[in-house]
Parts: C-alpha cells; structure tokens; sequence
C-alpha cells in the first residue's frame, strides 16, 4: 500500500475506532447468547417447577426444572451463521454530491466498520458486501469465501467503491438491487439460517419514478430474509417522506456524517440478537 493509501485508511480507521469496538461487543454477546445456560423445564429431577404444581398432584413425574444448555430446536442449529448481505449504492450521484452531504464518505466508513468488526466472528457470521448503481445491480465488492485479510485489501474495496461511483452511467437500480439481494440470500442459504439484507440508497426514488409502496412490498417479501433500507442521501425531504411510507422499523435516514455506522450497529443489535 502507497504512503498516500496508508494515511488515508489510518484516518479513516480512526474516525470509526469507537463504533467498530461496539459492533464487536454486539456481535460477542450474540455469541454468548448462544451458549447460555437456561432452565430446562419438563424434568424428573431438580427444583420444583411452580408452573407444574397441578401437574405433580395428578401424577405428573416431569414437574422439575434444571440448569443447563438448551439443545437447538427440530431443524435448526447453533452452529449455522447468520447471513448478513449488505448492499452499497455506488452510483453517479452519490459522488456528484458527496460534496454537498458526504453521503459517499458516510458509506465508506460504513462498509470499513462493518468489515473491521465481523472479521473475528466468520463463524458466527457469513458477510457478503455488494454495489449497486446505474451499472449494474449486482457489484461485488466483498466475498464471505475470499474476505480481506490485510490493511491494503481492504482499502483496495474502498477506493473500488469510490471508483465505481465516480465513473458509472447514471442511472438507479435500488429496486433491482434490493430483490436480486433477497433472491441470492435466500438461495445461498440453509432452512434455518438466519438471512439479513442492508440496502444502503441515496433516496433517489422520484428522479426515477421509483414507487415507496412497491418498494415496502418489496421489503416485507420474503419473511425469511429481514431487509432493512438506510437513506445516507436526500433531496429536500424525500428520504423523510419515503421513511414515513415504508414498513415501520425497516428504514432509516442517515444525514449526519457520524450517524451511518451507529445506525448500522443498531440494525445488527435489534435484528441478530
């Protein structure tokens, strides 16, 4: 990595040091989670179960309760990561007016927060980071069967990123993007794996037509994958009015420069745990 590229990723890795180290508290107490202890109803031995007083009087022999680890549900395993997709815009305008709101600087420290906490957790957790913009709805920028593994790998999906935008036809393909992301979760992943989608977009629905209520449907259309919008741009108050039209707790408007990596970290915290 160039002196230049180095100082650049320092500063940025500084500026979301504290939001990084929280993500990774999130993600270790999903962890933990996990391997909790819990009571164990339904036994023959233990402590007395208040809830099975009835029971014991009629004969019941399983009214006692114990400590101990639950074992997973009929089709379901603790051992199966959670699958988390995060879908980036790149597109023209998101360069054309990084000047004016720094959506695009707010979307870079996004993705590096979010590739800084979960390497440690690759077993818990199968990332895949993906572009879209005028292009294409589908750029992939980082694979859960390739992630970074130094410094310059990961500024090299950073400065990807920043390319893309800058130099792809204009255009919008957030509702392409959005269900391509849903149908490839939901391919790539087992019965009883946990799916997430992020959609990150710059709000630009009415430029391009884009109707808030075909893109709510959108979101709820597939109740095995949770997918949540986060608007880092807007014009006037277009990403307010398309909050107030989408699903309740499925969006989110980010135009604070330091707000986009907390409210991803919120996403993770009410969505995985």
């Amino acid at each position: 990595m160039s002196e230049h590229d180095h100082n650049a990723f320092t500063q940025l890795r500084a500026r979301i040091h504290k939001q990084v180290e929280m993500l990774k508290a999130i993600l270790e107490s999903t962890q933990s989670k996990s391997n909790e202890r819990q009571w164990l109803r339904h036994q023959t031995d233990g402590d007395l179960d208040d809830r099975k007083l009835v029971d014991g009087l009629t004969g019941e022999k399983a009214v006692y309760r114990k400590r101990g680890e639950k074992e997973p549900e009929f089709g379901h395993s603790s051992n199966v990561r959670k699958s988390i997709r995060l879908v980036v815009d790149v597109s023209g305008s998101m360069y054309r007016f990084n000047g004016y709101d720094g959506r695009l600087d707010r979307t870079l420290e996004a993705v590096l927060m979010v590739i800084e906490a979960f390497e440690s957790y690759s077993m818990k957790f199968k990332l895949d980071i993906v572009g879209h913009s005028g292009d294409s709805a589908e750029i992939p920028f980082l694979s859960s069967e390739s992630p970074p593994v130094n410094e310059k790998e990961k500024m090299d999906i950073l400065k990807s990123m920043h390319a893309h935008s800058q130099f792809c036809w204009s255009g919008d393909n957030t509702l392409k993007a959005t269900a391509t992301a849903i149908s490839t979760i939901r391919s790539d992943s087992v019965p009883s794996q946990e799916s997430y989608v992020i959609i990150l977009s710059d709000a630009n629905f009415s430029r391009y037509r884009i109707s808030p209520v075909e893109y709510g449907r959108l979101i709820l259309s597939d109740p095995h994958v949770n997918v949540f919008a986060v608007f880092i741009g807007s014009l006037d108050d277009e990403a307010t009015r398309l909050q107030d039209s989408l699903p309740a707790g499925r969006s989110f408007v980010c135009m604070n420069n330091s707000d986009l990596p907390i409210i991803i970290r919120q996403v993770l915290s009410s969505s995985v745990i």
